[in-house]
């Protein structure tokens, strides 16, 4: 059994800051990529930024020098840091990790249950 479980989110003016973190456990052998998505009313969800095993960030243009990504392996945690936040960026956000529960059985992708963060005009 594998959980993501998020913290963080919640209401921000604009201009303003928040971060989101998020904690994988259960039965995990390894976790390859981690990162976080959002899904605003009546959107698809899309990715905001991933990050690999080894560190190596990669974010969606709208966020690109806003939000940083960052991740510790030893807690199997990843993090987001949003900074200058804007209307725009209010959605729930998604953990989402491809990890291995076991050494012989495939990577598959595993999500959070999301959370808010609305940002405020």
């Amino acid at each position: 059994q594998v959980q993501l479980v998020e913290s963080g989110g919640g209401l921000v003016q604009a201009g303003g800051s928040l971060s989101v973190s998020c904690t994988a456990s259960g039965s995990i052998f390894s976790i390859n990529n981690m990162g976080w998505y959002r899904q605003a009313p009546g959107k698809q969800r899309e990715l905001v930024a991933q990050i690999t095993r080894d560190g190596i960030p990669n974010y969606a243009d709208s966020v690109k020098g806003r939000f940083t990504i960052s991740r510790d392996n030893a807690k199997n945690t990843v993090s987001l840091q949003m900074n200058s936040l804007k209307p725009e960026d209010t959605a729930v956000y998604f953990c989402n990790a491809y990890l291995q529960i076991a050494a012989m059985i495939s990577v598959r992708g595993y999500w959070g249950q999301g959370t808010q963060v609305t940002v405020s005009s």
